[in-house]
Formats: structure tokens, sequence, C-alpha cells
């Protein structure tokens, strides 16, 4: 997206914002947040209290409560305004995908044979509709006959064309997606208003968003302080009077405001939007809130081997020299048996040897004809002009071709090729007419940066565990060279659901990827399962995660995207009730000096007056919304570290650093006031 586009979609995110802010002042939506619903009381009462200052029987200036009531209004509308931008970028997102969902015409397939076009809308799950080159898909389903490339850029973003094809991991389509080239039968999977690109639409903007667990406690916990804080000041008054004290009714509503937690009660919301608008800024499609949490508590997660901790195609690693034959003879060989191999396998031998000194000019092939690989024979290879020939191929075979044509079997042939099997590898005997020169060491190599990433897992406290179906030899390989935990060798799909059960049973939450149809009951099973979007439907619907991207690894990242929102929603509320102290020092003691001028003992901060105490205290509580909107839509930076580490930090940057912003802030304001006459 190009510098000149984001700075118009964030203008007009903002300007949105500005506007909803006021609709959300509906008491109807207020009262959804009980914390912000108590300062629109106040702001009522003391709006009543400067139109009518008598109304309530008590001599009030109607100047003190329209300041009073002004600033209430503000810090609610501030409040309504993170909750607004948080918002508006999740419409922003899905506002982008509704473009991409249109209104198709659709090939269905009837049970006569016969092709009937309709409208996308009137298919439903069950039907089977028939899409050629140049066709949108009009729904979700899943390809039951034929192969073809269809491009998923609207969806995912990537510009490169994936294959899809009837009976295997890669079979699920996305409505709103292209066929590129060839033709393919779907079934559709999906009922109108109910695809993938229907719920992530629902999910992005939060039309379906469900506060998650661990923000239904805070909520409760910020609503019991509000409760308490609320019986404290109607005591104060009966109090007051007691000791011969007058406070205004703008007074004790300011205290009220000032006490209860309303920096994270009107940050609260906005910290879980901003959350799952990460994830969904991350190409991952979290289901739910409570999705995005449990991957911030994840303590396993579980990943196979194939694809995600390795790239998944076998890459030639050594060229080992056997009978005697000289290293530089067994590259060369190896590099003219691949000339015409157009596998990744032969691909990686070409770079390999090119890096081993061997010449460019070598590796031309001119006049050479390729030997295409076949089941039967287990063999590829090049024969050159002069009738010569160079084989590669499995080392059985070719020591049966070797015999056959009356050459012999090196000593070592045998031995090395159990060592490199030992090793997790797969080797390929070189052929160079009937003499055996070597052999090639190809293995399934782990992605660049794997173990560095393992490594920060386990700093998270995180535990890994690899997967496999490979021999337990290969996979010990693996997972010593990836820097895994554990591993499991040998896997069946029921393995992992009992590795995954293994793990909760012992109060743990569990991460796992996958993309399969046998993937699915351990992906329902896991706390945080991570559907690739190019795997099947199956899967998908398991899953409380999908990542368009396809990409396994993501994982990793979906987990510090979890505990940045756990440690952004911690941090400000530490900062929150800090602040609530530090304001106890400016409030409580301006009530009470007139009458008492032992409090004034208790005025530290040197504050003006009580008048300019209690303005300058509500100033610093509306303005430190707004000033923390920036760190409640970012989120606080994830560092790897121990719980009580983190506890730590996290006490001394925000819970200190939350009493004593307040001292400076306050202060500042009040000395502000007094310098322009209001103090």
């Amino acid at each position: 997206m190009s510098t000149a586009r984001k700075h118009a979609l964030t203008n007009t995110v903002y300007k949105q914002a500005f506007t909803d802010a006021f609709r959300k002042f509906d008491p109807r939506v207020m009262i959804k947040n009980p914390v912000m619903f108590i300062v629109e009381v106040g702001f009522v009462i003391t709006l009543l209290l400067t139109i009518v200052p008598g109304i309530f029987g008590a001599e009030a200036d109607p100047f003190y409560n329209g300041i009073v009531c002004f600033i209430l209004f503000v810090t609610i509308w501030f409040a309504n305004f993170a909750e607004a931008l948080a918002e508006g970028r999740g419409k922003a997102q899905a506002d982008s995908l509704k473009k991409t969902k249109q209104d198709t015409t659709a090939r269905l397939l009837q049970k006569d044979g016969f092709i009937r076009e309709v409208p996308s809308t009137e298919l439903r799950k069950g039907d089977i509709v028939v899409i050629e080159a140049n066709q949108l898909i009009p729904s979700d389903g899943e390809v039951i006959e034929g192969i073809a490339s269809v491009d998923e850029s609207a969806i995912t973003g990537e510009s490169a064309p994936v294959i899809k094809e009837s009976g295997g991991d890669f079979s699920s389509v996305t409505g709103g997606t292209r066929v590129v080239s060839d033709r393919i039968v779907v079934r559709i999977s999906a009922d109108p208003g109910e695809s993938f690109l229907d719920r992530m639409i629902q999910l992005v903007e939060g039309a379906k968003r469900q506060k998650t667990p661990n923000e239904i406690a805070l909520n409760t916990l910020l609503v019991s302080l509000t409760l308490i804080f609320l019986i404290v000041c109607v005591t104060l008054q009966p109090i007051a009077a007691y000791v011969h004290v007058a406070i205004p009714i703008a007074t004790l509503i300011a205290l009220l405001v000032c006490l209860i937690p309303t920096t994270i009660g009107g940050l609260l919301s906005a910290i879980g939007i901003a959350g799952m608008d990460r994830v969904t800024r991350f190409n991952v499609i979290a289901m739910s809130g409570k999705a995005v949490e449990a991957a911030g508590d994840i303590n396993t997660i579980i990943l196979d081997k194939t694809g995600t901790i390795t790239y998944g195609n076998r890459m030639a690693s050594q060229f080992i020299p056997v009978g005697g034959a000289k290293q530089a003879e067994c590259t060369r060989a190896a590099a003219l048996s691949s000339i015409h191999d157009e596998t990744p396998e032969g691909r990686s031998i070409i770079e390999l040897a090119k890096k081993m000194g061997v010449a460019h000019a070598e590796l031309m092939g001119t006049g050479s004809e390729g030997i295409e690989f076949q089941a039967q024979t287990r063999m590829s290879g090049t024969i050159f002009a002069d009738g010569s020939e160079i084989r590669k191929g499995a080392v059985d075979a070719i020591k049966q071709f070797a015999i056959t044509h009356g050459g012999t079997i090196p000593a070592d042939l045998d031995a090395q090729t159990e060592q490199i099997a030992k090793e997790g590898g797969t080797p390929l005997a070189i052929l160079a007419g009937t003499h055996i020169l070597g052999l090639i060491y190809l293995k399934d190599t782990v992605k660049a940066g794997m173990k560095e990433r393992f490594d920060e897992l386990r700093r998270m406290g995180i535990r890994t565990v690899m997967c496999t179906g490979d021999n337990p030899l290969t996979a010990a390989t693996i997972a010593r060279e990836a820097g895994v935990d554990d591993f499991v060798a040998e896997a069946k799909p029921e393995d992992k659901i009992a590795l995954i059960r293994s793990e909760q049973s012992q109060g743990k939450l569990v991460a796992m990827t996958g993309d399969g149809t046998n993937d699915a009951p351990a992906l329902a099973q896991a706390d945080v399962g991570l559907a690739m979007n190019s795997g099947t439907i199956a899967a998908k619907e398991a899953a409380n995660m999908v990542d368009l991207d396809s990409d396994p690894t993501k994982i990793i990242e979906v987990v510090a995207i979890g505990k940045q929102l756990l440690m952004t929603r911690g941090a400000l509320t530490t900062f929150s009730i800090a602040n609530d102290v530090a304001k106890y020092f400016a409030i409580i003691p301006a009530m009470f000096m007139l009458a008492i001028p032992q409090m004034q003992a208790l005025n530290i901060m040197g504050l003006s007056s009580p008048q300019s105490a209690i303005l300058s205290a509500l100033i610093f509580n509306a303005i430190i919304i707004p000033l923390l909107i920036p760190l409640a839509m970012k989120g606080v930076k994830y560092v790897p570290m121990s719980a009580s580490k983190l506890l730590s930090r996290n006490l001394l940057l925000f819970g200190a650093g939350g009493i004593v912003v307040p001292f400076v802030g306050i202060k500042a304001i009040d000395l502000l006031m007094h310098a322009v006459g209001l103090a």
C-alpha cells in the first residue's frame, strides 16, 4: 500500500472516530462500560448545576460547575474516541474485504448433468459448481474434481497463485478468489452470509466481538472499585457536614471521577479491539478474542516438521566420494547428473556444485539429453553426445544397475550410506558409466533462524515439541539442529491428540498448527489451533485461528501478539490504579483544608488553592486518556523474559511511573492555571 493511500486511510479513520465518539454518548451505549457511564451521570448532574445553579437546593458557583462539566464531557469523549478509533481500523479493513465480496454468477451443476447459471446468493451448502479460467469462485467450497491455479491475492495479499486440487490438503477454496488457469468442480461448503469472507468481515469490524474471560474479570474488578468509591464519596457528605465543611456537589463528583479507574475503564475496550486488529494486520484471522488471549498464556507449542521447521524439500548438503574417487571428480559427476533435473533436489545439487568450484560452462549440457526419473528405475541422469552416461538415484537401484552392466561395488559404499541414514539424511548414489563414484547427501534443511526463534520461545517459558512421521533417527537429528525441546517420531493423528491432552492434564495451555483433515481433531483439542488457509475446510472449521498466508511458523508471532495484549492490559491497569493513588494527595487535602488547617500537611504538591487542586486533578484525569491511546493501540513492546522479571519491570515502569507522572502533571496544570488567573 502506498504512503499516500495509508495517510488517506488514516485520515478517514480519524474523521470517522471523531464523529462516532459523539454518537457513543447515547446512554444505551455507555451503560455497557459502567465506569464511563458513572462519569456520564456526573456530567449530566454538573450540566444541570451549571444551567440551574440551585436545582439541588445548595449554593453553587455556575462558573466552577461549568468547568467541571466541560472537563467531564472531554473525559468521556476521549474514552469514546479511543474505542471508536480502535473500531475504525477494523471497519476500514472490513470495507476493503467487502469490496472483494461481490455477487457473482455461479455455474451450478444440476443432477441431470446440465449447467445452469444462477446468482451466487442462491447457492447453498452441498451445491456443486463448475469454475473455469478467469472466473471468480462464487463461495467457499472444496475441490472435488480437477486441478487449477487460484489467485488468492484479494484475501491474502500474496500475488503468487496457489495450486488447488481434489483429494488433498490443498482442496479448499475461498469465495471471492479467482481461478487463473484450468477448470475445477467445487462442492459449496457454506450458506449465504456464513462464508469465510463473511466471518472475516464480521470479526474484523467487531460486529461479532465478544469480551474475553480476562477482560470480563478485569471489568468486574473495575465495577467493584467504582462501587466502593461511589459509597465513599456518598458518605463523605454527612461526614463533612458533621465537621461543618460544605462540599459542593461538583467537587464530590470530581473526587469520584478521579478516584474510580477511569483511565483503564476508558481504554479497556480499545485495548481488546486493537489486540485483535494487530493479529488481523498480521494476516491471521482470530475467530474470537479469547483465542488471542489464550495465545498469550501458551505453555507448549506443537509443530509439524515438514514445511514448518524444515523447508520440506530435500536439499544437497554434501558430496561424499567412495571407492578411492577424488572429491572434485565426485562433485563434477553429481552436477552433470543433474543438468536436466528441474526438481528442487536437482537444483540444490547444481547450486552446491557451483559453490564447490564446478564451472558454469560445464553445466550448460550442450548436446546432452536427460534421463527422466521413473518409479520403476528410481534413477535419473544425463546422456552425453559421445554416448557416455552419468546417473544418480537410490543406492540399491544404482548398485543393481552397476552389477548388471559389469561394474563393481566400492567397499566403503554401504558404510557411508548407513552413516547418512543415521544422521537423518537421504543418500543418492552417483554412477559414471559402470563406476560408482560417491554419494549425494540430501537432507531436509532446517529453515534459517529457527533455532534462534525456539531460543526466544524458551525465554518466554514456552516448551516446543516437534511432531513428525519420520523415523526416530531422522527426527532426533532435525530436532537437535532446530533446537526444539522435545520431539515425537512416527507420529499419527491420534498421537498428536494424546500429546495435547497430556499437556492439558498438567494444567498447561497448548497451541498447534495444521492444514489437513487429519489435523482437525488435534486443532479442535488445542487451546490455540492455527489452521492454514491453504488447508482443508475441516481444518479451518476446527481451528480458532486461520493464517491467510499459510505460514505454519506464524504461530510464534501469534503467541508474541497474545502476550503483548496481556502485557498492555496489565501495564495500563497498573498505571491507572497508581494514578489514582497520586490523585488522592491532590483532592482529599483540597476538600478539607479550609475547615481543617492541619490537612495542609498532606498538600505535598503545594497546590495553589482547593479549587485549583480539584480542577488540576480532573484535567489531568481527562488528558491522560488520549496520551495513552497510542500505547493502547500499538501495545506495550514485548521482550521475552520470565514472569517474575516481567512483573518487576511492570511495577517499576508503570507502577512507580503511574505515581510520579500525576504529581508532575497535576502540579504543572496548577501552575498554568495560576498563571492565567484561574487558580
